[in-house]
């Protein structure tokens, strides 16, 4: 059933070329630790395991055909913590009979090399482009490297998806339809009411956790005077994850824009994909991933 409430592709405050790259990279920080925290007794697990979990179930042991790029990875986000969860869980047995396990690689218009290189040193199973990527129009030699060793290109959009417009949005499916082999898109919020609130409420734990991040993770004390003195970080989280609940799709717009974006082969082209996808919670009541994956039939 569609939502109630439109799909409205306002602006957000952390896209925005005057915003300070400083404060944007603090925003950033703070959506990674939303994906990657597990707090127990609150929490089954964290949403990156969440999405690992996801793939690995849904791809079934055909996760080791694919290598899974990131096309929007910014300064990381939860890439790196999937990839440890995806390649820690699946058998043992599993992995001996795949010598190189299951491989990332992090992506970005805009690429975080400084960040990737440091996830990438703590993984032989994470790799990064350091030049810039369009999702849009993606290296054919990124694409036909994996490809020629046999892989298949899934594509991850982690809570990237809702950023772009519709025709940027059918020109990104055009594009993977014609190079990859599957994407799956995964958010934190939808279109409810019930669906806004997590940014609210990330907000209030952002201002409760700020001084153990800011002191003892990044140790960054002029962190606090942008959560307490001037709010301007809280703020921000709030009122983009508001906007960006009000952006993202459902399945069916999502299966809409496929359908509509023009590939090359037309409707028999499409036709050759499968889309699933539903709502996966990892905190009760309201902590949701909302998960589209879509694979290219055998």
């Amino acid at each position: 059933m569609a939502p109630l409430i439109p799909r409205m592709h306002l602006f957000e405050i952390d896209d925005q070329p005057w915003f300070p790259p400083w404060l944007r990279s603090k925003v950033q920080a703070a959506l990674t630790i939303a994906w990657t925290t597990h707090i127990p007794f609150l929490q089954a697990q964290s949403p990156a395991q969440t999405v690992a979990n996801l793939l690995s179930d849904t791809l079934g042991h055909a996760v080791f055909d694919h290598v899974f790029i990131d096309f929007c990875a910014g300064g990381g986000g939860p890439t790196p913590s999937i990839e440890r969860h995806l390649n820690a869980t699946l058998p043992p047995s599993s992995q001996q009979n795949e010598k190189d396990g299951v491989q990332f690689v992090l992506t970005d218009l805009h690429p975080h090399v400084p960040d990737w290189k440091k996830a990438a040193a703590e993984s032989s199973h994470l790799s990064y482009v350091a030049d810039p990527v369009d999702a849009a129009s993606a290296p054919a030699d990124l694409v036909g490297q994996y490809k020629d060793k046999g892989k298949k290109v899934f594509r991850l959009f982690n809570l990237a998806f809702h950023h772009f417009d519709d025709p940027l949005a059918r020109a990104i499916l055009k594009n993977t339809v014609e190079t990859s082999d599957g994407f799956g898109i995964f958010e934190l919020q939808d279109r409810t009411l019930p669906g806004m609130l997590p940014p609210i409420l990330f907000g209030i734990g952002i201002m409760l956790l700020a001084p153990y991040y800011a002191l003892c993770v990044w140790h960054e004390p002029w962190t606090l005077v942008f959560t307490y003195l001037i709010p301007i970080l809280p703020f921000v989280l709030v009122a983009d994850g508001i906007v960006s609940a009000l952006r993202t799709r459902t399945p069916e717009e999502v299966a809409h824009l496929l359908r509509t974006c023009g590939a090359e082969g037309g409707p028999a082209e499409i036709e050759k994909w499968e889309l699933k996808s539903g709502k996966k919670t990892f905190m009760w009541p309201i902590g949701r991933v909302n998960w589209i994956i879509a694979t290219r039939k055998r």
